[in-house]
């Protein structure tokens, strides 16, 4: 009994040996601070001190052919925008390239998520290959679809469009076919990547959901509208926000494949942005462009995150 009655004040010894005095809790805190204080401050300067930096140059007027005039202007920038057509322009095609481009990746990565999914023989090998367009730089790609694939009468895809009876195409040379052909740009090297995160969220499903829909003799496309669909959700608003982020920003594929034409057929916001800056060498104008880029991918990211978090 003795000892019995002793292990409560034993506890009670224990516990006020280790209780941890504020006072080293802040000092730990404040090691810490400074122990990761560098690199904050390389993240702030690397990536919030440009931001910073565009935003107050959009305020002047910063115009390289005529350094005299260069002054601040407020919002005359912002307001400049609302009457140029060709920011109109540029908006309207930056909406139907990004919207279709994040459409066709999710649809046809998706679609072969689930080929792969269900498994089969070469697997393996075709995985490999799938991936590969991820891996090449956006320029290589953009030249190679240029110079080796859309090439009038020589490129690989019109040669297959002449052999089946199609005929010849302007891909790159006609304003309607040159926004088509960006957009399968896009989509063929970009698409690697939605199949990926869907292949992961498919192979990560506990088992128990889909047996149960063999059992209830549900077919193919109703196990898929009502089990693995709602079940992988949260993947696809991922690569949703993913994919519209970077389509928002794209560049160097559109710049190395048509260089935003013909004329501004191809001319996305981002590259609005470049050609107003470095040819127009109109810095002024420029930083004001890249700042509504900046709001309008801020802007969609968080619409995106709300609804994700809304629906889980």
């Amino acid at each position: 009994a003795l000892r019995g009655g002793s292990r409560p004040l034993q506890m009670r010894m224990f516990k006020r040996k280790i209780r941890i005095r504020p006072s080293y809790i802040r000092r730990q805190e404040r090691f810490g601070l400074i122990m990761t204080a560098p690199s904050l401050l390389f993240l702030a300067a690397v990536a919030a001190l440009p931001l910073v930096i565009l935003v107050v140059m959009s305020t002047y007027t910063i115009d390289l052919t005529f350094p005299s005039g260069n002054r601040w202007v407020g919002l005359k920038n912002y307001m400049q925008m609302m009457g140029d057509s060709r920011f109109w322009h540029a908006i309207r095609v930056t909406v139907l390239y990004t919207a279709s481009t994040v459409f066709l990746q999710v649809t046809i990565g998706l679609a072969l998520a689930m080929a792969f999914f269900k498994g089969f023989r070469g697997e393996g090998f075709l995985r490999v290959s799938v991936l590969l367009p991820m891996i090449l730089a956006p320029v290589v790609v953009g030249l190679a679809f240029r110079t080796m694939i859309m090439t009038p009468e020589y490129g690989i895809l019109d040669y297959l469009f002449i052999l089946l009876g199609i005929g010849s195409k302007p891909w790159l040379v006609d304003p309607a076919w040159a926004l088509v052909s960006v957009i399968i740009i896009h989509t063929w090297q970009w698409t690697p990547f939605a199949f990926l995160v869907f292949l992961a969220s498919l192979t990560a499903l506990p088992p128990e959901p889909l047996e149960a829909g063999l059992m209830d003799a549900r077919n193919g496309w109703q196990r898929f509208r009502h089990i693995i669909l709602p079940m992988i959700r949260p993947a696809v608003v991922i690569v949703i926000i993913f994919r519209t982020m970077i389509a928002l920003r794209a560049f160097a594929a559109i710049f190395s494949a048509t260089g935003g034409g013909p004329g501004t057929a191809t001319e996305i916001l981002n590259l609005y942005t470049y050609r107003e800056s470095f040819n127009s060498l109109n810095l002024g104008y420029g930083a004001a462009l890249g700042t509504v880029l900046l709001i309008i991918t801020v802007g969609i990211s968080m619409i995106f995150f709300r609804l994700r978090q809304s629906r889980m």
